[in-house]
């Protein structure tokens, strides 16, 4: 039997805010254990909760940039469960009544574009975190993250692959970093995914009985804990049995997924509206203040790029994935006299390989901008070739100098005179009359082992251009 995998995502976006969502307790990551968690977050009594104004802004950006529904009036409600890094006995959520609704966003399948759904984005806080190592047995709890305000993103179920998951999850990692509302760092746990995975006979439009993959902290892993789940579930119903309705950790160390829980419905956790909390209403100065923040989005610069530079789909969506490539790529291609296709390779290429091989961002690499235009300038202007050009970035790179002053250093201009390239073809023809005869008897390809041979002796400093217009004059000419 043929099976069709269905696939809705629920994305916790760790807002970027200095203080908590309700009250004004640091945000900061990696203070010691329980140092950061005030009265308000642990809900002592006689305090009340305030909404942080800056978290319901970031939640209207990321609506107004998905084309959703912006509620001016949204309401807080209590969902209440005992865990032990809960330390109200109660999560501030949204329930009924979200802050957006409905929207959009649009992924490249490979096979074309598909519209992935968006039901809602609701505000709420976090809890604290179970630390269960070093512990000897026992489980420790730090309430540091206690009431960090999130942005829960819940998709539709219109994913049909763990392809797709992940295409939508790093578009929308892309988006949310672009708007400045969240860092992205998925390993501090800033992006956080939960899965909700079915399966069912093709052609069928019943939903299958789900389970929720909960907490995955990397792309990596959420793909292969959707592949394992899929693969469990379609073996379970085909060997007899039933999906449960449950929710399943993922543990990377032998790629399964295991029962955390049985999954609650909305019911049991008993959701009513906070009676701290008034509803929270925006006025329309609000959102549109909100609106006139929101930057040029990741969609609409690449269609630029591609539009205004002449650049490809790869490139264009390769330097787009990240706003600070692509804030990079713009500011080289101000400074420089090199096209934007040229630009575009020593980013996406040379730039990039450097970056992942020491495990940095962009924003730390070692080239600014203006080093990279100045060395591509003189890749243009005939100073250096390409081949040169990569071992002058090396240097730079290694913190040796900038282009011009490696170029003069080094001595690596390139040779231009005509004469003494014309003294080193002679030469190489010369020692070559084999391949010579080769050439005149139709195998041009040879011509590439002349070349080779050329740029050589000159250890890579003869204009490829002129050595190829040479040799050809030479050999075709019977001299």
């Amino acid at each position: 039997m043929a099976w069709e995998t269905v696939i809705g995502l629920e994305v916790h976006v760790q807002l970027s805010t200095n203080s908590k969502i309700f009250s004004g307790a640091s945000t900061s990551y990696g203070a010691k254990p329980n140092t950061q968690a005030c009265e308000v977050d642990i809900a002592l009594p006689g305090v009340l909760p305030v909404m942080n104004k800056e978290a319901a802004r970031k939640a209207v950006k990321f609506g107004l940039s998905v084309e959703s529904k912006i509620n001016q009036r949204s309401v807080f409600a209590r969902k209440n469960y005992f865990y032990p890094d809960l330390p109200k006995g109660y999560q501030i959520s949204q329930y009924e009544l979200p802050i957006v609704v409905g929207g959009h966003l649009t992924i490249d399948t490979g096979k074309g574009e598909k519209r992935i759904g968006i039901t809602r984005a609701h505000l709420e806080e976090d809890a604290g975190k179970s630390l269960h190592e070093d512990f000897h047995g026992m489980t420790g709890i730090d309430l540091n993250r206690a009431g960090t305000p999130l942005l829960e993103i819940v998709s539709e179920p219109d994913m049909r692959s763990p392809a797709e998951a992940i295409a939508y999850l790093r578009k929308l990692h892309t988006l949310v970093r672009y708007l400045e509302i969240c860092d992205g760092n998925m390993q501090e746990g800033s992006f956080r995914c939960d899965a909700n995975v079915s399966v069912r006979p093709q052609g069928e439009t019943e939903l299958g009985t789900r389970t929720e993959l909960k907490n995955i902290n990397s792309f990596r892993f959420i793909e292969k804990a959707i592949e394992y789940e899929v693969e469990r579930q379609i073996d379970l119903i085909e060997d007899g049995g039933t999906v449960v309705q449950e929710t399943r950790l993922y543990d990377p160390s032998r790629n399964e997924t295991r029962p955390m829980r049985t999954k609650e419905d909305a019911h049991d956790y008993r959701y009513f509206p906070d009676p701290d909390l008034p509803p929270m209403e925006l006025d329309d100065q609000f959102i549109d203040s909100a609106r006139q923040q929101l930057p040029e989005l990741p969609d609409t610069k690449r269609h630029r790029f591609m539009e205004q530079h002449g650049l490809g789909p790869a490139d264009a969506y390769q330097l787009t994935s990240d706003k600070a490539t692509a804030d990079f790529f713009e500011a080289v291609l101000e400074q420089t006299r090199g096209d934007a296709k040229t630009v575009a390779n020593w980013v996406n290429s040379e730039l990039a390989g450097y970056l992942n091989e020491t495990n940095m961002v962009i924003e730390s690499a070692r080239i600014d901008p203006g080093m990279l235009a100045e060395l591509i300038d003189r890749i243009e202007d005939g100073t250096i070739s390409g081949k040169i050009a990569k071992d002058v970035f090396r240097s730079m790179w290694n913190g040796e100098g900038t282009a011009d002053q490696l170029i003069e250093t080094k001595a690596l201009r390139q040779i231009t005179d005509s004469g003494e390239l014309e003294k080193v073809v002679d030469d190489v023809l010369s020692r070559s009359r084999e391949q010579v005869e080769q050439y005149r008897g139709g195998q041009t390809k040879v011509l590439g082992y002349f070349v080779g041979q050329v740029m050589k002796e000159t250890q890579g400093k003869a204009n490829p251009q002129q050595v190829n217009e040479l040799l050809k004059q030479k050999l075709e000419s019977g001299d």
